[in-house]
């Protein structure tokens, strides 16, 4: 469905209503780039799940109109285009040797519930538009540049967090494939019915070699560049994470009949093991912890709760302290249970390793940053990312774009013209330096 992200007052800011106060720091003036670039994410956005906000998850409706956009601005920017198994688009531009490895460039461009305009799509468009750059000079270089539109790194829809990156790199693991979302629709029924091929999704897999690198440019999605006065910066590292289910079953008795002392409150264990997440959490300063989704069953104003479902991410920069904690919680989940009459089971279904960036990725993008008049900044992560995944299969990097006070996954996600158009420039310096290294 299509519609106008500007009707409704949660609807994330149009570029028309982003502030263009970054053009008067803008080192030359030129603004080539970010015009263009901030007009194209306010079209994308228009690829909506729900009239007056963003919201455009993995094989939605809304998501594959939002893939034939994505892949038409691709072609026109003289790429040749093609669609893998599960429905990421891949936009490719030869280099001098027709067959050469790529130089892959791209992000997301599924979204999270009521999203921002800039999360993923920012790196995907940025990236067409370096290829659109070097098309217009009639730049070859001796990589090929691949752009790469992936889907359901969010896992807003599916708990399959960075699935289809993952498949690219051969680290899919095919009983995703049968987990479903909250109607009871799988991810292979999903595909199935938006064109995607579930069995064949190895064929998704990219040999080693055939990808030189890969680069993101992203939002921050934190302050400390706003904080630090600079638009852009490289990224080191990014943060592991651990992603569980968990299921707390009491049992359901009616609201008014049942003594308070002889209840199993599914809710009210449920409520005590979430602030203990909350506690967890809280308990080192390389640590966070978040209970993100939480439903009560039967769901009735008149009966207690008797099963109850909730989600736990926790992340931390040390894999050590996060396996600590999460252990931790488990033990402290149990306990709860255990006093309260009810039972838990937490199913994790997802666990990432902290990952470092390459050092030659680095490099070029400090460079390239400089090349833009900004002083090189470095930063980690503590959000997950695609690159997070392609660091598995090939050196891999980041840059790092302000947002406005650090917001993300919210409709006030905002980033200016002349910071977008940086980003451009950026990106397309950190390639040519890279594909010159690459080489060496």
């Amino acid at each position: 469905m299509k519609s106008d992200p500007g009707l409704s007052s949660n609807a994330a800011p149009s570029a028309s209503q982003v502030s263009n106060s970054a053009t008067s720091r803008h080192p030359s003036g030129d603004m080539r780039f970010g015009p263009d670039l901030m007009a194209r994410l306010d079209a994308l956005a228009a690829f909506t799940e729900v009239e007056g906000q963003l919201t455009r998850r993995y094989l939605t409706p809304a998501h594959i109109e939002a893939k034939c956009k994505v892949a038409a601005w691709m072609a026109e920017a003289g790429m040749s285009v093609r669609t893998d198994p599960l429905l990421s688009v891949f936009g490719r531009y030869e280099g001098h040797n027709p067959g050469a490895p790529a130089i892959m460039l791209g992000s997301h461009i599924d979204t999270v519930v009521d999203a921002g305009l800039y999360d993923g799509n920012l790196g995907v468009l940025a990236a067409i538009a370096v290829v659109e750059e070097l098309a217009r000079r009639g730049e070859r270089l001796g990589h090929a540049i691949e752009v790469a539109a992936f889907g359901e790194e969010e896992g807003s829809r599916f708990p399959t967090h960075i699935l289809t990156s993952s498949a690219l790199i051969g680290a899919m693991a095919p009983e995703l494939l049968d987990v479903r979302d909250s109607d009871g629709v799988s991810v292979r029924e999903a595909l199935l019915a938006a064109g995607g091929d579930p069995d064949a999704y190895r064929d998704c897999i990219r040999n080693k070699g055939k990808i030189a690198a890969f680069l993101e440019l992203h939002i921050e999605q934190g302050p400390l560049l706003q904080e630090q006065g600079a638009a852009l910066a490289a990224v080191t590292a990014i943060n592991g994470s651990v992603r569980s289910a968990v299921k707390v079953t009491g049992f359901a008795g009616h609201a008014g009949t049942v003594p308070m002392t002889s209840r199993r409150d599914a809710l009210t264990a449920a409520s005590e093991m979430v602030l203990a997440v909350e506690r967890m959490g809280a308990s080192d300063p390389d640590l966070v912890a978040t209970v993100g989704r939480i439903a009560a069953l039967p769901g009735a104003q008149n009966v207690i709760p008797g099963r109850v479902t909730f989600t736990v991410d926790m992340r931390s920069r040390s894999d050590a302290v996060r396996d600590r904690a999460d252990a931790a919680l488990k033990f402290a989940l149990q306990d709860i249970a255990r006093r309260r009459g009810v039972t838990v089971e937490v199913d994790t279904y997802q666990r990432n390793a902290a990952i470092a960036l390459a050092p030659q990725v680095i490099d070029a993008v400090d460079e390239a940053i400089a090349t833009c008049g900004q002083r090189p900044i470095r930063l980690s992560s503590g959000a997950g990312h695609d690159a997070m995944i392609m660091a598995r299969h090939c050196p891999s990097g980041m840059i790092f774009l302000r947002c406005e006070d650090g917001i993300s996954h919210n409709p006030a996600e905002t980033i200016t013209v002349g910071d977008a158009d940086l980003g451009v420039r950026a990106l397309l310096e950190a390639v040519r330096l890279l594909d010159r290294r690459l080489a060496a």
